[in-house]
């Protein structure tokens, strides 16, 4: 009987444990869940951020969650096959700018899926020069074009990598008419790639972030790969959450000086040009509303808690967390901004 007794309470004290932890007394989704992302990389930031939130969830559900890399076409496929939950996406901004630049295997995720909450901000996305540039700022680069020098910029076309480029024509345009013709965009891949074209000289100004290319910022002026940081298209709020540590071995008041207000980039004449790049849940367009309220408490609870906050912070994320009410609207002014720009450099 003491040995049955004992079997019972280690049964039932498992049991409520699983359900504290698992929200197991309202269970919505059964089995597996799968987090298909929009990269193929298992060492981006889009792997990183997924697997933090991924973890979370997953214990927070009482379910097994996986994140699978299989990149944007295949990830927007299996998640148009399931309406159950089973399968949820996590990208970034990049799902809609694919969208706006005309980009094969990208549709609007507002009218064909339905776009989720915000989970965090990645403040690194960044453009560097060679130590030894002629342009020690942004704004030499930017008069330089508008005086007729061209400056070429190598970029990844058809999203994040773009979206800032296409920010500096702009603003050329802006500031000198007729004169953005000589912001040059160098298509390219990687960013092993667009740091290669730097290296080489083939490039005066490169995108890249400073998850990448920190380590090349402590680089001596003499060494060829030497790069500086001359602009990150966060907001200065999306850099001011972030550890004071910083990354690597450049502090957050460091990285402050390559942000707005410090660094200036026109968006209308009136505003500057701010890039947050945001990752964000994506579900299929007919999942119930009851499945989206169910994924919104869950993370809100993660969120409350603090400890992601942590993990985010610990990889150079902020956290940024909106439920879907206020997620949709958010991003969707960010799409109607950015759409207004790459209008303005394609008249």
């Amino acid at each position: 009987m003491k040995k049955l007794t004992l079997g019972v309470c280690l049964a039932l004290g498992g049991l409520i444990g699983a359900t504290t932890a698992g929200m197991a007394a309202d269970k919505m989704i059964e089995g597996n869940l799968r987090v298909v992302i929009g990269s193929n990389a298992t060492s981006g930031d889009t792997y990183q951020v997924s697997a933090i939130v991924t973890e979370a969830l997953g214990k927070k559900l009482g379910v097994d969650a996986k994140v699978d890399a299989v990149g944007p076409s295949a990830a927007f496929k299996a998640l148009a096959r399931v309406t159950d939950g089973t399968t949820i996406m996590i990208f970034h901004d990049q799902s809609y700018l694919g969208y706006l630049y005309g980009i094969k295997g990208y549709d609007d995720i507002f009218a064909d899926y339905m776009v989720g909450p915000t989970l965090a901000i990645n403040p690194g996305n960044g453009y560097l020069v060679p130590k030894k540039s002629p342009y020690k700022t942004l704004e030499d680069a930017i008069v330089a074009a508008g005086k007729g020098t061209k400056v070429r910029v190598a970029i990844q076309p058809g999203g994040v990598s773009e979206i800032g480029f296409s920010a500096l024509k702009n603003a050329v345009k802006l500031r000198f008419p007729g004169q953005e013709g000589n912001m040059v965009a160098v298509n390219t891949g990687s960013q092993a790639d667009k740091d290669q074209l730097l290296f080489d000289g083939q490039a005066d100004i490169i995108n890249g972030s400073v998850q990448a290319n920190e380590q090349y910022t402590r680089l001596p002026a003499e060494d060829q790969k030497a790069m500086s940081f001359v602009w990150l298209t966060a907001s200065h709020k999306a850099i001011a959450e972030a550890r004071a540590e910083g990354f690597g071995k450049t502090s957050r008041d460091e990285l402050l000086k390559f942000v707005e207000p410090n660094v200036n980039v026109t968006q209308d004449g009136k505003k500057n040009f701010v890039f947050d790049k945001d990752f964000f849940i994506i579900y299929n367009k007919n999942m119930k509303p009851e499945l989206v309220a169910y994924f919104d408490k869950a993370l809100q609870e993660i969120y409350a808690e603090g400890k992601i906050a942590t993990a985010e912070k610990a990889a150079f994320f902020t956290p940024n967390f909106l439920p879907t009410a206020e997620a949709q609207p958010y991003l969707k002014n960010k799409m109607n901004d950015y759409g207004t720009i790459i209008k303005a450099i394609r008249q």
